[in-house]
């Protein structure tokens, strides 16, 4: 996926994206003021700080370019918050079609994220109920819904223990290194505000088209498999799911 995603954007205007949350961002307030660099001595910082409350980021990587779209910065991660987050995606190319790339977490496969693909894709089939029959029956039916090759809106899930072969990880390692780990944040207003700045610096400067160098070097069903070995868990590829669905 990683490989073809510019290619589908250039021919066919799919929307290849990767998605995920980062929860638990720290607004920490230094209680001092950090002494900067001198010749043979690194920048120094207050040991003590004031806590101003935490963020959550839902973030998207474009992989065709690189860009950061339509991020959501907010208070929750909630089952309502992915779906008007996915909304608000769709949104910004309402007639293309979409590939979201996104790990098994239990809100990437709600009942109420069924609900508004269908919605969206104008299916007006009846879904069932949640629990008991039809799409809606389960993770697993509604997995299967979302994930439907035949939609212009689609979803491809990470095999379980394999997030990292989601870009936007990377991307969010990037957030910490160049805003977060030292940042210095004196309200939840003040961390919302450098990271939108950053994204916005990290978007005009920055972006590219993603390529993940993990591809080229990295034998990555092997990597795969030997995760499962460890847990314990059945390779997505042993049901039939082909590796190159998450490259």
């Amino acid at each position: 996926m990683h490989a073809t995603a510019s290619e589908q954007y250039k021919t066919a205007g799919t929307n290849v994206v990767s998605v995920d949350e980062k929860p638990g961002i720290q607004a920490l307030e230094r209680d001092g003021t950090t002494l900067p660099t001198r010749a043979g001595q690194v920048e120094r910082r207050e040991f003590n700080y004031i806590r101003h409350g935490t963020q959550v980021l839902i973030g998207n990587i474009h992989l065709a370019t690189g860009k950061l779209i339509t991020p959501t910065i907010a208070d929750t991660r909630t089952e309502a918050d992915f779906v008007e987050h996915i909304e608000r995606l769709i949104q910004s190319d309402p007639k293309a079609g979409f590939i979201i790339l996104c790990d098994q977490l239990n809100t990437h496969k709600s009942e109420s994220l069924v609900r508004f693909i269908a919605q969206v894709l104008g299916d007006n089939q009846v879904l069932g109920e949640k629990g008991k029959w039809g799409i809606l029956k389960s993770m697993e039916t509604r997995q299967a819904y979302l994930s439907d090759p035949g939609h212009r809106i689609r979803f491809v899930y990470t095999p379980k223990h394999c997030s990292w072969l989601n870009s936007i990880e990377v991307w969010f390692s990037i957030l910490g290194k160049h805003v977060l780990n030292r940042g210095n944040f004196t309200s939840i207003g003040d961390l919302k505000q450098k990271i939108e700045r950053y994204i916005a610096y990290y978007n005009e400067h920055l972006a590219k088209v993603w390529k993940w160098s993990c591809v080229l070097t990295k034998d990555i069903q092997a990597l795969i498999d030997k995760v499962m070995r460890i847990e314990g868990a059945k390779s997505p590829c042993e049901g039939g799911a082909e590796v190159g669905a998450y490259l």
